[in-house]
């Protein structure tokens, strides 16, 4: 019972928050639509531990392979309760992909990647619900939405369903979380359990929105994905024996990961990495972000022109 009295109050402070707005922000929604629906297209960048730039790996844009990026495309619906506060639901579907040979050779700590020589791909599909907050309007006089700018901020909750592959050397694509080629799942390594293919994320990010026309808009926004585990390409921890993948792998399964797990030797000739010498960096979760170009359309608008032809065909209201 106690763990409940601070969840009611805080709905109860929301309440009233929401309330005390109300009124403001009735002057500027009037006469506005109250869904929007549209489509984005823009490049999708993978943050990992595959290739990356020179040096150590670094977080965020700096070990971005634009080589690797690829187009992100989706479609979105948004209900505006009031013009500062929109809520988005949006599905998206793009590709990851990372690549060893993507980081440059200048004899820094860069060479391990080389190295390591591994490389992935993977489909990626995502659904998330997300709120944005429109700061602006509190500056605006609202006189329609004809070539207003509006930026905004956006946060929200959504999942992503991934599945990173690779090459053989046959040039067929392998499917690795099968093939467990870090030991997760093996009773060697109780910590690193097998990792789930659906996963939730956290999209954060920013826009900004220009009105072409009074219920038509176009936009940039950069998303952020916050995501929760380290396993989007496959990489995260260190080496195991290779040994074990013929303890827990059907014969045809184990060979393919002895072959995948590693590929140093295809760089160095006889090169092999020793028992739990680092592969990936857990300290870091994978992520990915995208800069999306986006086209939406107001529906249902009582400010598009049939909805202020209806209003000038009302009686006037008398108090």
């Amino acid at each position: 019972m106690k763990r409940i009295v601070p969840i009611v109050r805080a709905i109860v402070f929301a309440l009233i928050l929401f309330s005390s707005f109300k009124s403001f922000s009735q002057s500027i929604t009037a006469g506005n639509g109250r869904v929007e629906v549209g489509l984005g297209l823009g490049p999708l960048f993978f943050l990992g531990d595959l290739g990356g730039s020179y040096g150590i790996g670094r977080t965020f844009v700096k070990d971005v392979d634009f080589p690797m990026t690829k187009l992100c495309k989706g479609i979105f619906v948004s209900i505006t309760p009031n013009e500062w506060l929109a809520f988005r639901v949006a599905v998206n579907q793009g590709v990851l992909e990372g690549d060893d040979k993507q980081a440059p050779n200048k004899g820094g700590d860069e060479r391990f990647r080389l190295w390591r020589n591994l490389n992935f791909r993977s489909n990626l599909i995502e659904g998330y619900v997300a709120a944005e907050f429109y700061p602006s309007v509190f500056i605006e006089q609202y006189d329609g939405l004809f070539g207003k700018l509006r930026p905004y901020g956006v946060i929200g909750a959504g999942v992503y369903h991934f599945n990173p592959k690779t090459k053989d050397d046959n040039g067929n694509w392998v499917a690795l979380q099968p093939l467990h080629t870090e030991g997760e799942g093996f009773a060697e390594y109780p910590d690193r359990k097998v990792y789930s293919l659906t996963q939730m994320e956290i999209p954060i990010g920013f826009g900004v929105k220009f009105y072409v026309k009074e219920n038509m808009f176009i936009g940039a926004e950069v998303l952020h994905r916050k995501l929760f585990t380290d396993y989007v390409d496959d990489v995260s921890t260190t080496y195991i024996d290779p040994l074990l993948f013929n303890k827990y792998l059907s014969p045809d399964k184990a060979a393919e990961a002895r072959s995948l797990y590693y590929r140093g030797d295809k760089v160095v000739q006889g090169r092999t990495p020793a028992i739990d010498e680092q592969r990936g960096d857990p300290k870091q979760n994978d992520a990915f972000f995208s800069t999306i170009i986006r086209m939406g359309w107001r529906l249902n608008g009582h400010n598009s022109p049939n909805g202020r032809a209806m209003r000038q065909l009302r009686c006037p209201l008398y108090y």
